[in-house]
């Protein structure tokens, strides 16, 4: 079974979430950064959203 899920949701929620906890380090600045640039949809939008479509048809892969 699966499912999609908007990769603006997810980045929404993982930031909401290191925010609370107050943990926001390296990795929760990232997911801040990829999380503004989805949601401003600048420029520079359409290529990392190519290399997240890359990451998710990759990660299946993984486990053949």
């Amino acid at each position: 079974m699966s499912f999609n899920i908007s990769a603006l949701v997810l980045f929404g929620i993982l930031l909401a979430m290191l925010i609370r906890s107050k943990s926001v380090g390296m990795g929760g600045a990232t997911v801040a950064i990829l999380f503004g640039y989805y949601l401003s949809r600048t420029g520079i939008a359409a290529p990392i959203d190519q290399v997240m479509s890359a990451i998710a048809h990759a990660v299946p892969a993984l486990d053949k």
